[in-house]
């Protein structure tokens, strides 16, 4: 999961919600140049991108990052279809028709959350609301073996476990972190992973093992695209990801230092690229 490198929100952010979903929705002093969706993975939030609002506050860019329905904040139905990406993939378009601002809308996903905004595009690929795409940090499809042995795991203890047990068990797996974790920063992981919806995790769990290739449906979007990740990625391989982009006709950009979450380990550089992007 991703760890945010603090939470006191900056001065040009405030908590909202749009469209149902809690959001953090950052807003620039002077002239906006731009709106973006900031869309999390798996077991993450809106806070996975708080590092990001202010710099591109300050580049001009009004930022909207929300927790997806089941995840933390925003709550969710028992029904497991509400879950699905489909469904999922909808949010982010009622989120985008939600905003009622002008000039153009840029539509981020990071890892789980880069499948659902996929998913989105390619829901309606003749209506795009959105000026540009850009996917972080995520695959073509299924995620590494190696995850995706830990996730099927999760799959089977989210069946008879509750999320808290989950939890301690998770935190005996991971061992003690090198530095020690603020305990903040510990405090809010924990509470966060409570305030799932189980339903949630399951949904995406089963989706991350199971994930359909659809590169080729969004390459054939008229959408400009942008393929981000650090040099070092846990969940999709960093090679897998720079053919993505090929595959896509998309920019690519490889964050130095920044291992799955450049969001959260390399957040002044990582805003800087978004607002190249996004300007250009």
């Amino acid at each position: 999961m991703s760890t945010p490198p603090f939470l006191k929100l900056p001065s040009c952010v405030r908590a909202v919600r749009v469209a149902g979903l809690a959001a953090l929705w950052g807003e620039p002093v002077g002239t906006v140049r731009g709106t973006a969706v900031l869309v999390p993975g798996f077991t993450g939030s809106k806070e996975d991108f708080i590092a990001l609002l202010e710099p591109l506050a300050e580049a001009g860019f009004r930022t909207v990052a929300v927790d997806q329905r089941g995840q933390y904040e925003s709550g969710g139905p028992e029904d497991p279809a509400a879950y699905a990406v489909p469904a999922l993939g909808a949010d982010v378009r009622a989120v985008t028709a939600g905003l009622g601002v002008a000039g153009p809308v840029h539509l981020l996903g990071h890892s789980f959350g880069g499948q659902v905004v996929r998913e989105a595009v390619l829901a309606a690929p003749e209506d795009l609301p959105w000026a540009s795409l850009t996917l972080m940090s995520t695959g073509a499809g299924v995620i590494d073996p190696a995850e995706a042995a830990r996730t099927a795991m999760l799959l089977e203890a989210l069946d008879s476990m509750d999320l808290e047990s989950i939890w301690q068990v998770m935190q005996q797996l991971e061992g003690e972190r090198v530095p020690p974790l603020d305990p903040e920063i510990a405090e809010f992981l924990h509470r966060r992973w409570l305030a799932n919806r189980p339903q949630g995790l399951r949904a995406a769990a089963a989706h991350l093992v199971s994930a359909p290739d659809r590169v080729d449906e969004l390459a054939a979007v008229h959408l400009p695209k942008l393929v981000l990740s650090g040099e070092r990625d846990y969940a999709w391989p960093v090679a897998e990801q720079s053919l993505m982009a090929e595959r896509l006709g998309a920019a690519r950009l490889v964050v130095p230092g920044a291992g799955h979450s450049p969001n959260a380990d390399r957040p002044t550089e990582t805003a800087a690229a978004l607002a190249a992007f996004w300007s250009a």
